[in-house]
């Protein structure tokens, strides 16, 4: 690598063409960038005390240095949008000369030849400058003064006008004189033997705006040769850009995500998804080739897209998708995403990978109404698809669910009843939709309850009016507020303002009251002469009744449980804890108070035993216990830089060979040090839990 400080003018001057790359962002500059960049060639070319104005590093690399040539190809690393925009600077005060004399050392063909074209070359070797994409029409075009296509890009045109529009007789020396005193770092990178990703990765390490599927774009096509970078741009990446729409730059890192926990088994931090999938292509898990791994991302991309986006071609599935994206279950999509797989592989039917997806929605669903945590379904999701047995799809998955229990259970019908009944439905997120598949089951002439109202039939004005009282009894407030927001109480109008607090019968019997009410819902009640506590209890029932049919759960038999069941403990039942040897007497004690502190630092966390150690683990491996003779030796799964150890108790083991998982070692060897040691065990879950 050659960094010097070089007049900018001089750089480009001379057979060279800049090159910018196909997989770099397009042109982005506001007109408030440019004009600070004008005001500033203006200021430097009018202060005698300052030698010129510093643009920034403008990095690059020949693209092939064996090939014979007039005119070198230099790849732009970074630098294209100062480059651009002193180019379309100089294609405006060209123009200004070639229609007005000015008192100028330069002219317009001068101008072109030296700093925009390569005079003697043709075709698009002409170019000094060749961008991308349609930025490199809409300046071509602009260079050679003609008219723009239908379809061009709108910043390029924008900022050329606005120069243009800014440069005039009494201005343009000072312009010419400006420009002339433009420096940057002509930083010229050797391709054999600098990394040019390493070093685009060093420049954008201080917070730029590159998002991480810029970084792991840019990863992918940058070590290519262009003809390369051109087929899997065109082929996987800018498609793949395009079926996003405008969501690209929020959706496409947390595509990444799920699509690394699918290859990788554990979820990684949003914030580290490029570190993740540099490993991930370094590990030897990914294809081959960058042409399959382009290749393997594009087609899991279009199941997100279909899934997330709801641009699933079939109704059906479709249907489901924007039903899970109304439960706000992300996290299900590390699973879904391989289901999906199989299911465009042709090795899973349509009938039960839609079975699958109702599962899904109805776990989910079901948790929400039993008032379940959900800060445990990230684990559950990444590590389902583990307990596919593929002879045995569908099965297999209704076994896993099933065998979930405490705090991953999937809840049974008797407790999804009582729940749903006393459940305050009306501050409940989910409202309208539990709402609208209570109205729409099992009909074909489909009822769109966005166009409805919530209704509550006893009244929410805690002043009833006298008829109220009577028909709910001497215990009406007691009623009120136990059952005012439950579902039995609630249901869907569109005279809601015409119902009011009016008495129970008025409800029913007014013009589009109750009585007249297409809706499924309002069946019960218009069969009912009176509303009391009876009543609402009665309609919840019913309904349900009806939710437990909507979302059912797995009822696979005993004998078909234990199948699974064999299966899944095959692992955990080879080793125990009586396999180790120096878990006894004094050391088993202090173990089993250390393991019950562990355990309780959160309801995911889970004890396995392995060969040599004992593994504490959530999302992943967070402790690892291996017992000595005099003490335990603790592995925390944390980088070392980043423990906070003011008792100085830890050691470094980065780089050591270790039974356990993690750089940072600690040994506890009797029950007053456990207090110390758990802060740096919270520390290494608090780490795998981001």
């Amino acid at each position: 690598m050659k960094a010097t400080s070089a007049n900018l003018l001089t750089v480009i001057k001379g057979p060279r063409q800049f090159v910018i790359p196909i997989y770099q962002r397009t042109y982005s500059w506001q007109l408030s960038q440019c004009n600070q960049l004008l005001q500033d060639i203006i200021r430097v070319s009018k202060d005698e005390n300052l030698q010129g104005h510093f643009l920034g590093s403008v990095v690059h690399f020949q693209e092939n240095i064996y090939t014979i040539s007039d005119v070198p190809k230099h790849l732009v690393i970074d630098g294209q949008q100062r480059l651009t925009t002193v180019s379309l600077l100089i294609i405006a005060l060209a123009n200004f000369l070639k229609d007005n004399e000015a008192d100028i050392d330069t002219s317009f063909t001068k101008l072109q030849n030296y700093y925009l074209l390569n005079a003697e070359e043709e075709n698009e070797l002409r170019y000094k400058l060749l961008l991308t994409r349609r930025d490199k029409d809409t300046y071509i075009n602009l260079l050679n003064g003609v008219p723009q296509a239908s379809e061009y890009s709108l910043r390029i045109v924008e900022n050329y006008e606005f120069f243009k529009s800014k440069i005039n007789k009494e201005n343009v020396k000072d312009i010419y004189n400006g420009i002339l005193r433009l420096f940057i770092v002509d930083v010229a990178l050797e391709k054999d033997k600098d990394n040019p990703q390493l070093i685009f990765e060093s420049m954008n390490s201080t917070g730029l705006d590159l998002s991480q599927a810029d970084l792991i774009r840019n990863y992918v096509l940058m070590g290519q040769d262009i003809k390369l970078q051109t087929e899997l741009y065109e082929k996987y990446w800018y498609p793949m850009e395009q079926s996003y729409g405008n969501e690209y730059s929020s959706s496409f890192d947390w595509f990444m995500r799920d699509y690394l926990s699918v290859k990788n088994g554990t979820i990684p931090r949003i914030d580290k998804v490029y570190e993740e999938f540099k490993t991930y292509v370094q590990s030897g898990k990914a294809p081959e080739t960058i042409t399959e791994v382009v290749r393997d991302i594009y087609k899991y991309s279009g199941f997100y897209v279909n899934m997330v986006l709801r641009k699933e071609p079939d109704l059906v599935l479709n249907q489901l998708f924007s039903n899970i994206a109304k439960l706000k279950v992300d996290v299900s999509y590390p699973f879904l995403l391989p289901v999906y797989n199989d299911y465009f592989e042709e090795r899973l039917s349509k009938q039960n990978f839609t079975e699958i997806l109702r599962l899904v929605e109805n776990y989910v669903f079901r948790r929400a109404i039993c008032g379940i945590p959900t800060n445990s379904l990230n684990k559950t999701f990444a590590t389902l698809y583990k307990s596919v047995q593929p002879e045995n799809y569908l099965e297999s998955v209704q076994a896993a669910f099933q065998l979930m229990d405490n705090y991953k259970r999937y809840p049974a019908d008797t407790e999804f009843e009582k729940e749903i009944v006393i459940k305050d439905v009306y501050n409940f997120r989910s409202r309208n939709y539990l709402l609208n598949k209570l109205e729409n089951y099992k009909r074909k002439e489909w009822v769109n309850i966005d166009e409805y109202t919530i209704e509550h039939i006893m009244p929410q004005n805690p002043n009833l009016s006298h008829e109220w009282i009577t028909m709910l009894g001497d215990d009406w407030q007691d009623i009120q507020k136990m059952y005012l927001h439950t579902l039995g109480n609630l249901t869907l109008t569109g005279y809601n303002s015409e119902l009011s607090d009016r008495p129970f019968g008025q409800k029913k019997s007014i013009e589009g009251g109750f009585n007249d009410s297409p809706l499924r819902l309002n069946t019960y009640l218009r069969n009912v002469a009176e509303w009391n506590k009876i009543h609402i209890e009665q309609r919840a029932i019913e309904l349900s009744n009806k939710a437990k049919e909507i979302w059912f759960a797995p009822t696979l038999d005993n004998n078909t449980l234990e199948k699974y069941k064999k299966s899944n403990d095959k692992e955990n039942a080879t080793y125990s804890i009586d396999q180790y040897e120096y878990l006894k007497g004094d050391m088993l004690e202090l173990y089993q108070a250390l393991r019950k502190r562990i355990l309780n630092i959160d309801a995911s966390v889970k004890e396995e035993y392995k060969k040599l150690y004992i593994a504490f683990k959530s999302n992943t491996n967070f402790v690892d216990i291996v017992p000595q003779k005099s003490r335990l030796r603790l592995s925390l799964n944390i980088e070392f830089p980043k423990i906070i150890d003011p008792l100085g108790l830890c050691k470094d083991v980065s780089g050591l060979g270790r039974w356990g998982n993690g750089d940072v070692e600690v040994g506890i060897s009797n029950l007053n040090e456990i207090d110390g040691v758990m802060d740096l065990i919270q520390q290494a879950f608090d780490e795998q839990e981001q």
